[in-house]
């Protein structure tokens, strides 16, 4: 992919302030939306890290510790100290793959999936509360802006 547009110059580095850059600022929102998720899946026993790598296996069933990690973007040994963290509170289980031996799924337990059902519950009364005031229009083009930033760190990738 190349790049389409040439850089903005919105930020000067002799005029930059960090309370006015777009980064400081989604930074902190994410802090603060993390902050506010934990305190609604505390209830319900699950920490910011616990709720995760369970939400992601309710949606796609199983996964490797590997996939998790990366999807994750944890530590592979983070993820595997965090898994028998789970395990041990009977929420999700590990289970040697029938096709190759060697590949070890993480799997969710009756009880995961109960916990998992939780999550996108906090999920939407999180994001919620955090759009009051935000017409439809203004939320779409919120989405928009973030897709657009996105695509644009893509192309830097691509560029490396």
């Amino acid at each position: 992919m190349t790049r389409s547009q040439p850089p903005a110059d919105f930020y000067q580095a002799d005029a930059y302030q960090a309370g006015e850059s777009v980064g400081y600022l989604m930074r902190r929102l994410v802090q603060v939306i993390t902050q506010d998720i934990g305190k609604r899946l505390e209830p319900h026993g699950m920490t910011h890290a616990q709720w995760g790598p369970l939400f992601k296996l309710r949606r796609c069933k199983e996964a490797t510790v590997a996939e998790l990690a990366r999807d994750l973007d944890m530590d592979p040994g983070a993820m595997t100290r965090l898994l028998d963290r789970l395990e041990a509170k009977g929420l999700c289980k590990r289970v040697r793959s029938a096709v190759d031996r060697r590949v070890v799924n993480v799997e969710l337990t009756p009880d995961g999936e109960a916990a998992s059902d939780k999550v996108p519950e906090a999920l939407a009364a999180v994001m919620n509360d955090h759009l009051a005031g935000f017409s439809k229009s203004e939320w779409t083009a919120l989405k928009g802006y973030l897709r657009r930033m996105l695509e644009n760190a893509d192309a830097l990738k691509d560029l490396a």
